[in-house]
């Protein structure tokens, strides 16, 4: 299976369930320009309970393997869960959208493009920066850090640095 059929895969499972999403991580910076291999999307959600429920339903029923216990365990508390196409080896990493003012701006502001002929909501280019800061902090920081400098490097005319540099003061990423 190819990306493209399986982030349609993901998509159509996302919009059965009406749960709003964004794309984010690789898939989002190779939008921007930043191709980086891949064996997995990332894709940040905000989800209600019974939305969810479907939603992994509808997984399990399309082949996915996917744990209910481990999503219901991510909206608990704020975390993560995968959804895995076992022929393919493909991983969606699900994220439950945090509850703070970064996310929430963050999720407001996605933008709303076609991937690979696909519609589907993705983060601005501000807010992966963001994100790719934050994300330096908590591990793999090399690789956090050039993908950063390669986004700022090029689209640097068209991005809104103020927001950037908001975000990273409010979040403490200044060494990042």
């Amino acid at each position: 299976m190819i990306l493209t059929a399986f982030l349609e895969r993901i998509v159509a499972a996302l919009q059965a369930s009406d749960i709003p999403f964004m794309l984010t991580g690789s898939l989002a910076a190779a939008f921007y320009g930043q191709p980086r291999a891949t064996r997995d999307i990332d894709v940040v959600i905000e989800v209600e309970p019974d939305q969810l429920d479907r939603f992994v339903a509808g997984l399990m029923t399309a082949g996915f393997y996917v744990s209910s216990d481990a999503a219901t365990q991510a909206l608990r508390h704020g975390g993560q869960f995968n959804a895995i196409d076992p022929e393919s080896g493909w991983k969606a990493d699900l994220i439950i959208r945090k509850v703070r003012d970064f996310s929430r701006s963050e999720f407001e502001r996605r933008i709303p493009v076609a991937l690979f002929g696909i519609e589907v909501a993705l983060t601005s280019i501000e807010d992966l920066i963001v994100a790719k800061l934050e994300w330096s902090e908590l591990g793999d920081s090399e690789l956090q850090r050039r993908d950063v400098i390669e986004l700022l490097e090029g689209a640097s005319e068209s991005i809104d640095f103020r927001y950037i540099d908001r975000w990273v003061a409010e979040l403490g990423l200044e060494r990042a």
